[in-house]
């Protein structure tokens, strides 16, 4: 089973200095049939101004991970962490037992993000944040594991929770498989391009709920940068 969430149809809000959709129900933007998918609670597709953000302001309890599409993120928090997180790299936060964090946008031009948030395997414990660089070059062709609560994956940024979030960039043409497992819940959204996933067209910045689908096939219809949320 493969939904197609078309972007144009995703709820969403414009404060000026940010454009937000929402795939999930999020802030005053509310739809009891699009709460979660499985574990995944959250995908924000956000458009930031330069020189403006996030301010200071609470979590816990969620992992939360910022795939950065254009621009860059300056992160800053109650740990002392500060980061600066460019296109194509990923960071992550878990809330744990609390954390206050602020998300700026200190470049000239406009910073265009995904946020998953996706929810932990246990509550409470120490809040972190890390960052890393997932070069575009390395994922060509192929599913790179960005975050990971999984064994095995130690070349991701780590996630308490039983899911996986990764990337791929394809060619016009070329295809990557992916063993979802027919158990398990995917969410895929083209940050740019279009691609076929299993025989359904997904174009750029839709959402694709999977589930019951074993393997996925994911075929470029054009030059694409694909994120794929693998949930419990």
């Amino acid at each position: 089973m493969i939904e197609r969430r078309e972007f144009s149809k995703l709820g969403g809000a414009d404060h000026g200095w940010l454009k937000a959709k929402h795939h999930f129900s999020f802030a005053d933007y509310r739809d009891p049939e699009r709460v979660h998918w499985g574990s995944l609670r959250v995908w924000n597709d956000d458009e930031i101004a330069a020189d403006s953000g996030f301010p200071p302001h609470p979590h816990a309890d969620m992992e939360i991970i910022t795939y950065v599409r254009e621009g860059a993120i300056t992160h800053e928090d109650s740990l002392g962490n500060k980061g600066r997180t460019e296109a194509g790299d990923v960071q992550v936060m878990s809330a744990g037992s609390g954390i206050r964090h602020a998300e700026y946008n200190l470049e000239p031009e406009t910073t265009k993000i995904f946020q998953i948030w996706i929810i932990p395997d246990k509550r409470g414990g120490k809040p972190t944040w890390g960052a890393k660089p997932f070069p575009k070059g390395e994922r060509s062709g192929r599913f790179v594991t960005l975050a990971s609560g999984k064994e095995g994956d130690a070349d991701a940024l780590p996630i308490r929770t039983d899911a996986r979030v990764l990337g791929a960039t394809l060619k016009a043409g070329e295809t990557a498989e992916y063993p979802l497992g027919a158990e398990r819940h995917g969410y895929l959204v083209p940050a740019k391009g279009a691609v076929e996933v299993n025989g359904v067209r997904i174009n750029a910045r839709d959402g694709a709920a999977i589930a019951k689908e074993p393997v996925l096939k994911v075929k470029a219809i054009e030059d694409s940068e694909i994120v794929l949320v693998d949930a419990a």
